[in-house]
């Protein structure tokens, strides 16, 4: 009798085995499945790019002449490629900054938590939050972010680059004396301390002055530059800093911090490190430039953009003798998964490359 017990509780904890590796092996086969059919990758981006534009959106635009801007562009595209892209974010931080939830729990580079005092203090004086009213009353924008590649010389594009509505250049590449090729027309010079420019007459007479910070000592050093206070060179930069930028206060901005966070977590990928300034999680200030014109234009350009490596001989910089061999492994920066992530966009159409060097 004992035996029969056995072996009758033996088949059914066989049975029961059989029964739950049956369900185990089906959700994981349904779960491959469901992993090969899916049309994104894992990020949210369509795994299926195409140069043709989705047909709602080929309709819609499909009366604008040659040249002629094209109201939402950049953001409808993105969104069609990526579902996942958020509404528009202020290009800058204002007033209410401390109201925004996606900026706020996060410490520098991804937010602003820490800072509301440096902050509020720069704004009381700069007391200027947007672009130029003659920009804020186009409807339409045209965007170029300059990027400083050697593959802009020689390409002859100055005049294309200022025929934009807004020309973006990341801090200190020079504009003088390389015209010809990169143009004279300059609305934001974005930055941060240690890649700001130091000769005062370097800077263009027109331009906005914006800080891109990436750490806490970036927004203290801002209030020196807005009160005109001395910057202390014991504050932590990592080699010199500007000590005086020729703008005064409203000609002054602060980029909103999320753009530094949607570029690296949400749209290239990188580590998220607990939301803190870790090894390969730093966009490239190129990257946030353009995750900003994502928000802030209708159509989005780049020139200047991409390294190759295969050609070491290569300039670097269209304004320097550096070769591509000078490159060296960053610790802050992940230069392949930004590639991947700004070649996605120019397949799409999403910003188009004058310098075909992505």
């Amino acid at each position: 009798m004992g035996l029969l017990v056995f072996v009758r509780n033996l088949l059914l904890a066989l049975c029961l085995f059989l029964v739950l590796g049956f369900l185990y092996y089906s959700a994981w086969k349904l779960h491959l499945l469901q992993w090969e059919d899916s049309k994104y990758d894992r990020l949210g981006f369509l795994l299926k790019l195409d140069s043709k534009l989705p047909a709602e959106l080929a309709t819609k635009y499909a009366n604008f002449s040659e040249g002629a801007c094209k109201p939402g562009y950049a953001s409808a595209v993105m969104t069609a490629i990526f579902p996942r892209f958020s509404k528009p974010a202020p290009m800058f931080l204002d007033d209410s900054f401390r109201k925004w939830a996606r900026i706020r729990e996060f410490v520098p580079p991804f937010g602003i938590k820490g800072q509301d005092n440096l902050i509020k203090a720069i704004l009381s004086v700069t007391k200027e939050y947007r672009l130029t009213p003659a920009l804020d009353s186009l409807s339409c924008r045209r965007c170029i972010i300059v990027g400083n590649g050697g593959v802009l010389a020689n390409k002859s594009l100055g005049s294309r680059i200022d025929d934009y509505d807004i020309v973006v250049r990341l801090n200190s590449a020079p504009v003088k004396g390389f015209e010809k090729d990169v143009g004279s027309k300059t609305t934001l010079r974005i930055t941060y301390p240690e890649g700001a420019m130091q000769r005062p007459e370097q800077y263009e007479r027109d331009s906005l002055f914006v800080l891109a910070g990436f750490k806490w000592q970036d927004f203290k050093w801002l209030k020196y530059i807005v009160y005109k206070e001395r910057v202390s060179a014991s504050d932590g930069f990592w080699k010199s800093v500007a000590t005086r930028v020729p703008k005064e206060p409203p000609e002054i901005r602060i980029l909103n911090p999320y753009f530094i966070q949607e570029a690296a977590f949400t749209l290239i990928g990188l580590p998220f490190n607990n939301g803190l300034m870790g090894r390969g999680n730093i966009p490239t200030l190129g990257s946030v430039a353009v995750t900003m014109a994502l928000h802030g234009c209708d159509e989005v350009a780049v020139a200047g953009f991409g390294y190759d490596m295969s050609t070491p001989n290569a300039p670097l910089h269209y304004y320097e003798t550096v070769r591509m061999a000078a490159i060296k492994e960053s610790w802050t920066h992940n230069i392949q998964r930004e590639k991947e992530f700004l070649q996605k966009l120019v397949k799409a159409r999403v910003i188009t490359d004058l310098t075909s060097g992505i």
